[in-house]
């Protein structure tokens, strides 16, 4: 079975989480050891006393233990399982508490154990207990003949959808399924080799790439939910950066909020709101049908619990009738027979204990595949909804590609009427401005023949015209940088507007001068 651990404190707060009747079908209370209290929480807050006597606020050690879903698995087996794991890490006769969780058709177990030798009044250590539980988990899979996990084969094939308690917690706020969110996240990743790729397989799912304020790379929902990239993609955060650049040049989270909020959630805020009203109404049958079961459920081990119990004392009294009293009982005992007796009774006894807890594995065993099947029912409509979520999220972000896209379009055709513009404006200039230079050339000319009395007509009209032409020559000049300038203005406009298609469209990059 799957063990997970870690140590923690807040003793109060894991009870209860044990206790949380809103999340599991069945909660199931089997051992309360070395505490005063007989119930979890007075456990609990006995622990949160003492743990007012040594400075560690790590005090407890609490275990899940997961065997395979699709398994029938007897309490003996749990039972050798923590007997092993308090004996391993060091902790045999801590006071622990053991409860029974059933969560959607698949039924799990809970151990805590305090750390604190109330003797010395210190925290036990527990040192390499990931390794010495794993060690643990893989006999307990080789005893039962279960199928081994591929990642206890081969850490490189875990499963890619594990998740850690913070992103469970993370996803259990945006409803979605952890495993689903990785599991996009890391098709993002495949389906890219750089940065603005990476960003837009995210959009289309859903997800925004953003510049995080403690982690460098984040990732956030549309909803505003910020979750480290490198946690999504199990990843280095070395590697994240050596594909993705700098998180300078990506957004800050309150600009990806605004972002979000412009041009994403109104639309989103509509479209997932039915998808979520038809889930809902889809779900509201089942949900109604899973708790009257649970009610069912909890009724029906109740009246086995009871009838158990009184087969039990009917039993135990049977038994003890057979014992003689008096000098029978005397001589019963001098002659031997008392103590065949006896060991009879013990032989009677651990069989009817045996008996008992096959005929209640059977009845669990019978309503957890009642169960599952109606989980069965309540996960197609949840992975019809998540698959509406993501053709939703995808169709968004290809709209958004096409209006940036006709937006660029547009601004390039802009800036091209625009040049054009220009170049006739300044053609027109330059005509008018080689009218009035004609002209002027005309009118010098006229008076430069009366003032010149003395000159020849030929050398006369060739100095006028050299005179002319060295005046017009820086005249040509300007104007042909001008031409120039405005020619390169245009190249460098176009060229940055390809380089930065994606960006704001109030961003309009260099103006051309006049």
């Amino acid at each position: 079975m799957i063990i997970k651990a870690s140590t923690r404190g807040n003793p109060t707060a894991l009870a209860r989480h044990l206790l949380n009747d809103r999340d599991n079908d069945q909660i199931e209370q089997h051992d309360v050891r070395g505490f005063m209290a007989e119930d979890v929480m007075a456990a609990m807050r006995e622990q949160q006393a003492m743990d007012q006597g040594v400075k560690s606020r790590q005090t407890l050690f609490s275990v899940s233990l997961s065997p395979p879903q699709d398994q029938s698995v007897d309490v003996a087996v749990f039972e050798k399982a923590i007997a092993d794991i308090e004996l391993s890490v060091g902790l045999k006769d801590q006071p622990r508490v053991v409860i029974f969780h059933e969560k959607e058709g698949r039924r799990h177990a809970h151990a805590v154990w305090s750390r604190i030798d109330a003797e010395r009044m210190t925290v036990i250590p527990l040192p390499f207990y990931k390794q010495r539980l794993m060690a643990i988990s893989k006999d307990i899979y080789l005893e039962q003949g279960w199928k081994l996990p591929q990642g206890y084969i081969d850490r490189t094939e875990r499963d890619p959808r594990n998740f850690d308690l913070t992103l469970y917690q993370q996803a259990k706020r945006e409803g979605i399924d952890p495993k689903q969110l990785k599991l996009m996240a890391k098709e993002a990743w495949a389906l890219s080799d750089n940065r603005a790729s990476f960003e837009q397989a995210l959009e289309a799912r859903g997800l925004y790439l953003a510049k995080g304020d403690r982690r460098s790379h984040v990732a956030m929902t549309w909803r505003g939910e910020v979750i480290a990239l490198s946690r999504l993609l199990d990843r280095k955060s070395k590697e994240v950066r050596e594909r993705l650049g700098s998180a300078e040049e990506l957004r800050s989270l309150d600009d990806t909020r605004a972002h979000v909020a412009e041009h994403i959630a109104p639309t989103l805020q509509k479209l997932i709101g039915e998808a979520d009203s038809q889930k809902t109404e889809r779900l509201a049958p089942l949900d109604a049908q899973r708790m009257a079961m649970k009610v069912d459920h909890a009724e029906e081990r109740q009246r086995l619990d009871e009838g158990l119990r009184k087969r039990h004392e009917d039993e135990q009294r049977q038994r003890a009738e057979r014992l003689r009293h008096g000098l029978a009982g005397v001589l019963d005992r001098i002659t031997g027979r008392y103590a065949k007796l006896r060991e009879e009774h013990e032989r009677e006894a651990w069989a009817a204990l045996q008996r008992d807890r096959e005929q209640r594995q059977r009845l669990l065993d019978a309503q957890l595949a009642e169960r599952r099947q109606l989980q069965q029912r309540i996960v197609d409509v949840r992975k019809d909804h998540g698959d509406r979520v993501v053709e939703l999220h995808r169709d968004l972000a290809a709209q958004l590609a096409a209006d940036r896209s006709n937006k660029h379009d547009a601004r390039r055709a802009w800036l091209e009427a625009q040049q054009r513009s220009e170049q006739d404006d300044r053609r027109d200039w330059l005509e008018q401005q080689q009218h009035i230079k004609d002209q002027e050339r005309e009118q010098w000319l006229a008076s430069q023949q009366s003032n010149t009395r003395e000159a020849t007509p030929d050398r006369d009209e060739e100095r006028l015209s050299w005179l002319f032409e060295q005046r017009q020559r820086s005249t040509h000049r300007d104007i042909e940088q001008k031409r120039h300038d405005i020619a390169s203005d245009f190249n460098e406009r176009v060229k940055w507007l390809e380089q930065n298609k994606d960006r704001d469209h109030a961003d309009r990059g260099p103006d051309i001068e006049r």
